[in-house]
């Protein structure tokens, strides 16, 4: 899978947990499109989607065991890496540490492990 796509897998599955999970009508930046989401935030998207899909083939398919908590801790350090990556004073709520990130935002970084999980599963 291209850069761009793995990307966009990502997006699209952060998109789709964010309008089932976010209470409400969710932050329209939280459900922007994938041709106007910011550069930072392709390439970011796409970095995660390569750590998550490798940590899964290193791990031969085990990360299914994992609790989605444990899916969902993963995708959200590897999130943080990229803040600090991009930005040299983030916001502390953009660096937030799992147990003090919302509760759909936790269930929403889960949902992005297992849509990885199953898109890896279906290429096989």
């Amino acid at each position: 899978m291209q850069i761009e796509e793995s990307g966009r897998v990502f997006r699209e599955a952060w998109i789709a947990g964010v309008r089932k999970h976010y209470p409400g009508e969710p932050k329209p930046g939280y459900v922007t499109p994938w041709d106007d989401t910011p550069g930072w935030e392709r390439e970011s998207a796409a970095a995660v989607y390569e750590q998550v899909r490798q940590f899964i083939e290193a791990a031969d398919g085990a990360t299914a065991k994992l609790t989605r908590e444990q899916k969902g801790r993963f995708v959200a350090l590897c999130w943080v890496a990229q803040i600090f990556k991009h930005f040299p004073n983030p916001k502390a709520s953009y660096v937030a540490d799992w147990s003090d990130m919302p509760e759909w935002q936790q269930e929403t970084d889960a949902d992005i492990f297992e849509h990885i999980e199953q898109t890896l599963a279906s290429i096989r």
